[in-house]
């Protein structure tokens, strides 16, 4: 589902420069009164060579924001627009946030540093370009307890604290500051193709097309470039809808500008993990709707790539594009049950069989109102407990799931209670930070979250 981080040598490349000066604008980071270092994430640090950096020698990099070697020699703040809350906005782009390297991974992928809270830009609308540190310790939990789950995620890199005191309408102010550095397998979103379609300039769409082509899908473009990307673009958003249904989660904004074209899931604000399966959770308040509601997500997905799909009509004609979006159902369908099964460590037993055990499972958990994390934790590898769970809907299911009993280590899952990242636990991780300025609390979930994670990728 994931890859799991190798060490490999630092390799600058930044080929974003290769899109010309209108990609984004060259801005300088905050100068801010304080670098305290709070996380860095040497796991994913290896995979692209930083990880022998001293804590000062990062804080000079992902706290002042010092070039690395061979690489951008200014931040860029990326331009694009999107549709926010199906409203088309033409006034956005990196608010508070800019594109500060690119470098090549274990695998030989491009992948991006970008930041979060470093200061205004172009972009930032009468904001203050900042960044909480409770928004930062949030999108930490966030990454980790994602990425564990199999989901493609961003990594968060870096997390400093900035000295300087914010006001928020959402959070208790004056509040504390930081800033934030993912590891990204690219910015570039659906808006950002919106962004050209709006100014009608098919040589750049042409040139943006060739670069996710060659640069993040690693292929060569074919005689119809924004059809091939089409159909690339498809399953791999289909995924991410899929597997943020099986990890319960809901990213709460899944507007246009949110979507990575390569089907990678980042820039964590209103979010939360559903307590049960509960179609209508939402995550942000200001979701008066319930339009990226846990159960509305994929709809959402598929909306978004009908916007890419529009934009992509200024250099290619609408059947082939239509063509490719027709395939997001099955696509998605598709990836839900790999991913369901996958989660409750059993093997497949053909189409029908799965479709059917997951849709029993789904009416479970509504039925018996079981935890989403309980579910796939007391269940795993095909174990039925009856005692604890009755009812004739969890009883269609257990007889279902009788049938793929599958081997498995079944230790872990019986010493260890299900590993969750619920509301309350969030808060009372920030709670002992912001009371008492401990931290032992986050990193200790951090280690208990990675363990999960070892332990799900090992079967």
């Amino acid at each position: 589902m994931n890859v799991n981080p190798s060490p490999a040598p630092y390799r600058a490349d930044p080929k974003i420069t290769s899109l010309g000066d209108k990609i984004g604008d060259p801005v300088r980071p905050a100068n801010f009164p304080q670098t305290i270092l709070r996380f860095r994430n040497d796991r994913w640090a290896a995979t692209v060579g930083l990880d022998k950096l001293s804590d000062a020698e990062w804080i000079e990099h992902f706290g002042r924001f010092q070039p690395l070697p061979e690489n951008l020699p200014q931040p860029l703040a990326l331009r694009y627009h999107g549709h926010q809350f199906r409203v088309y906005n033409p006034e956005i782009g990196d608010g508070r946030g800019f594109l500060f390297a690119q470098l090549r991974d274990h695998l030989g992928r491009l992948l991006d540093l970008g930041t979060k809270g470093s200061g205004t830009t172009p972009y930032s609308r009468q904001g203050d370009g900042r960044l909480t540190l409770k928004g930062a310790v949030r999108e930490i939990l966030a990454t980790e307890m994602l990425e564990a789950l199999g989901v493609e995620t961003s990594k968060t890199f870096s997390v400093i604290e900035t000295g300087e005191e914010l006001h928020r309408n959402d959070e208790p102010s004056p509040t504390r500051s930081a800033v934030l550095v993912r590891l990204n397998h690219s910015h570039i979103r659906i808006g950002t193709f919106q962004r050209i379609a709006y100014e009608d300039d098919a040589k750049r769409m042409h040139a943006l097309v060739d670069y996710v082509l060659r640069n993040l899908y690693d292929v060569e473009p074919d005689d119809n470039p924004a059809a091939q990307l089409m159909r690339l673009a498809v399953p791999r958003i289909a995924d991410q809808a899929a597997a943020f249904m099986v990890a319960g989660f809901v990213h709460g904004v899944l507007n246009s500008d949110n979507i990575n074209v390569t089907g990678e899931s980042f820039d964590y604000g209103p979010w939360r993990f559903n307590p049960t399966w509960n179609p209508a959770f939402t995550a942000a308040y200001f979701d008066q709707n319930g339009l990226y509601a846990f159960g509305r997500q994929p709809e959402a997905m598929h909306w978004n790539l009908a916007q890419l799909a529009i934009s992509l009509r200024l250099i290619c004609d609408s059947p082939p594009l239509v063509e490719a979006l027709e395939g997001y159902p099955a696509a998605f369908q598709s990836a839900l049950v790999r991913r369901f099964l996958w989660r409750l460590g059993v093997a497949s037993r053909g189409e029908e069989s799965d479709r059917a055990l997951v849709e029993a499972s789904e009416r479970a958990m509504i039925e018996a109102s079981i935890p989403i994390a309980d579910f796939f934790h007391f269940h795993r590898f095909g174990q039925v407990l009856e005692e604890l769970y009755s009812g004739e809907r969890y009883a269609a299911f257990a007889a279902l799931l009788s049938e793929y009993a599958a081997p498995g280590n079944a230790q872990y899952w019986q010493a260890h209670k299900p590993c969750s990242m619920l509301i309350d636990e969030v808060e009372a991780i920030w709670s002992a930070i912001a009371e008492r300025d401990d931290w032992t609390l986050l990193y200790t979930k951090i280690d208990a979250i990675r363990l999960f994670g070892e332990v799900l990728r090992s079967v």
